[in-house]
């Protein structure tokens, strides 16, 4: 079954309660990124152009006592949507109360506010309740009351059970997916789902322990599994190869076995690193094939690596990719994960999916985004989905 989305709803008239993910970082009151604001918009656009009363919610970073709400305001956030919209955007600085009831019922069709961080309902009087992240039921069931029609458009917390997604749906009539949420089912979803042939997954980050519930998943998937990064030397140990003080994962190394005994020529390791004495960008560094010499850490993949992960690229139809291949924020180390991004670019007969913080800004850094079919929103909800796993925010969306 398909999921309910904003397109079907009537929103006429109605109060659009609408749970976006602006957890952007901010500090000192400036925001460093606004893509995910921008990410939000044609969810937005499309509920006021179609008289919809645009009710916005979102957490932004995490609430542990009341000296953190200060800087962990929305306020910024509505200013900054204000901008991007170019119109005003009511912000009102609580989560619950007359204040937020009054605001509301004063809303126009057409119009949008903004209310207070969620979490702000993690920490009340000084302690620490955690309503908002432990889905309290009267919080949920509250904010629910506020709005006539619910849509969440909030990937990134999908693989969450809060009281502003999971919370609000259960107290709702109907649910449905923004256009933002809708996109991340229907590839994310979908490559775990139904994929196109040859599937190539690409899986890099420094712990196997983080990656193996989707290296497992996407075995069973995907005719390739390409491995990079940190872990790779896991693998390397597993299959008794020196890895010098290469990072290592030692209560993980049978598991690294399994996996390659499951996966057969399914798994494709690197075959050359870049290497340094020490974790340094500016340390003397070499290219080495194979076994990792004493005293030597592996902190990217070689230009042999490159070679041999775009040869079994080329042929894919569907290429998903979430982690880097090497120390990217290091410029010495993230030639790796660059090539990887600027060949993905190249790939006009796949569909090209890409997740995860430090791939999606190798990607951005190299202006190729527009060439890819979707960069998800989420890093921990598109790692789950990938394993997949059911998320609580999307199991909570209407079917049509």
């Amino acid at each position: 079954m398909a999921k309910l989305t904003v397109s079907d709803l009537d929103l006429k008239g109605k109060k659009v309660l609408m749970r976006v993910d602006f957890n952007v970082p901010i500090k000192d009151g400036v925001i460093g990124n606004d893509n995910r604001i921008v990410a939000a918009l044609p969810t937005i656009n499309y509920v006021i152009d179609h008289g919809g009363k645009a009710i916005l919610l979102s957490h932004l970073g995490r609430i542990k006592s009341e000296d953190d709400k200060p800087g962990l305001s929305m306020r910024p956030v509505a200013e900054r949507l204000s901008n991007l919209l170019n119109k005003p955007v009511t912000f009102v600085p609580t989560t619950e109360g007359p204040q937020l009831e009054d605001a509301i019922n004063k809303m126009s069709d057409g119009q949008v506010l903004v209310m207070e961080n969620t979490r702000y309902e993690d920490v009340k009087n000084g302690e620490q309740v955690k309503r908002e992240s432990k889905n309290d039921p009267s919080l949920g069931k509250y904010w629910a009351s506020l709005g006539d029609v619910f849509i969440n458009d909030a990937f990134g917390t999908a693989h969450r059970q809060h009281a502003s997604n999971v919370g609000i749906a259960s107290n709702m009539p109907q649910t449905a997916a923004g256009f933002l949420m809708e996109k991340e089912i229907k590839f994310i979803g979908g490559a775990v789902s139904n994929p196109a042939h040859p599937f190539v997954a690409i899986l890099g980050g420094a712990k196997v322990s983080d990656k193996i519930g989707v290296i497992d998943n996407l075995l069973d998937k995907a005719d390739k599994v390409i491995i990079g990064g940190g872990m790779t030397y896991t693998f390397y140990a597993a299959k008794g190869m020196k890895i010098g003080n290469s990072l290592v994962e030692k209560d993980k190394i049978d598991l690294a076995k399994s996996i390659m005994d499951k996966a057969g020529d399914k798994l494709v390791l690197p075959v050359d690193s870049v290497v340094a004495e020490k974790f340094d960008n500016d340390a003397p560094h070499k290219t080495v094939e194979g076994d990792i010499p004493d005293g030597y850490m592996a902190l990217d993949i070689g230009p042999k690596s490159v070679a041999a992960f775009e040869d079994v690229l080329k042929p894919a139809k569907l290429v998903v990719w979430n982690g880097p291949m090497g120390v990217f924020e290091m410029s010495n180390y993230a030639q790796g994960t660059l090539e990887i991004g600027k060949y993905l670019g190249t790939l006009s007969d796949a569909t090209t999916i890409v997740g995860g913080g430090d791939s999606t800004a190798a990607v951005q850094q190299l202006g190729v985004a527009d060439k890819l079919t979707h960069i998800s929103t989420g890093g921990g909800a598109s790692l789950e989905y990938l394993e997949g796993k059911t998320l609580p925010g999307i199991a909570a969306i209407s079917e049509k």
